[in-house]
């Protein structure tokens, strides 16, 4: 078990003790001043964002990896598309190898020009199942002033932009883990958190991304948050559909044996969802990791993993790849109301 997956048990257990918390306690006090003089500044203007010439949507969140933006991220993009609105989506591009000091174009809307490595899992996910523009670039304003002069868009949406506050954002919508919620409650590197609770202050929607085939807990908890900030609160509700090969499409009946491989931040949901099949092993990695063939090709059985995952390991043309469906619904109409 390496440093990060320790940590990361660290982030989500309220009665974390000992050393290595106490000196990630102490990091986070650093941390905490400057996060909170970034915010300060641009709350009281002396940092101004730049507005640019599209309507810009955030969606991102206050906890690090695994809330589930991507998916809504997907299912916003093309909700404006279908209204014929020129969409373009833009990533930090973590985890590829692309240089993100640039802009990166990943697909033009039509064609696809990177693969997963390069633009990163979750680009080239997006890419994949969207028809939008889709950039990486550290500098979200340089990428999008970008996307405005060379494709045209009225629309742009910042996938993981809100702590990003260089650049003008017409709406901010922030995602929360129905299960995770803040885990420990600490800042970085002690907890999850990137910025202090206070920072949902700033916000405009927010949505509680049901982690469980339930969503009782999602439900409640939107109840809650709306009435404490007074916000506009939805439930996103992400639910497994069906299990396919990555290679020829067929359908992995109920009940079979398989083993469970991902590179997610948060995998525990994953595994749950996999509830009607018989998982012999499960195998974790970490967020963004770029697979080995010999990671692989010793595992006979059926490979069940995540979309995101599955658009890395297809590059290696086993025949034993499935990747998991999920459906991801909300109110899209009250989102943007």
């Amino acid at each position: 078990m390496n440093l990060k997956t320790e940590i990361t048990k660290i982030h989500y257990n309220k009665n974390a003790k000992g050393c290595i918390f106490s000196i990630l306690k102490f990091a986070s006090l650093f941390y905490g001043i400057g996060s909170g003089l970034k915010n300060l500044f641009y709350d009281k203007k002396i940092l101004k964002p730049k507005k640019v010439s599209a309507y810009v949507i955030s969606v991102g969140n206050i906890t690090t990896g695994g809330v589930g933006k991507t998916p809504v991220v997907a299912e916003i993009a093309k909700y404006f598309i279908q209204k014929g609105e020129h969409v373009a989506v833009i990533s930090r591009g973590y985890g590829g190898k692309l240089s993100n000091k640039v802009v990166n174009v990943i697909s033009d809307g039509k064609n696809i020009f990177y693969n997963a490595e390069l633009a990163g899992d979750e680009p080239y996910w997006l890419a994949e199942n969207t028809k939008a523009v889709v950039l990486t670039c550290k500098n979200r304003v340089k990428a999008a002033e970008y996307a405005i002069r060379e494709f045209g868009v009225s629309r742009i949406i910042l996938d993981d932009g809100f702590q990003h506050r260089k650049i003008h954002r017409d709406i901010d919508i922030v995602l929360v883990d129905s299960e995770k919620v803040f885990g420990n409650e600490c800042l970085l590197p002690a907890g999850p958190l990137r910025e202090g609770e206070e920072s949902l202050d700033r916000i405009d929607k927010l949505v509680i991304v049901s982690k469980n085939t339930s969503h009782v807990r999602a439900e409640k908890l939107a109840k809650i948050f709306g009435k404490k900030l007074k916000k506009d609160t939805l439930v996103c509700k992400t639910e497994p559909d069906y299990v396919y090969n990555i290679s020829n499409g067929s359908i992995l009946p109920e009940g079979a044996e398989a083993v469970a491989v991902c590179a997610i931040g948060q995998p525990e949901q994953f595994f749950q969802f996999l509830d009607k099949y018989k998982i012999t092993d499960k195998i974790v990695y970490d967020d963004h990791h770029q697979y080995t063939e010999s990671e692989i090709s010793d595992i006979s059985k059926p490979v069940i993993t995540t979309e995101k995952d599955a658009v890395k390991l297809s590059a290696f043309n086993f025949n034993n790849i499935y990747a998991l469906k999920l459906k991801t619904s909300f109110d899209m109409d009250k989102l943007f109301k």
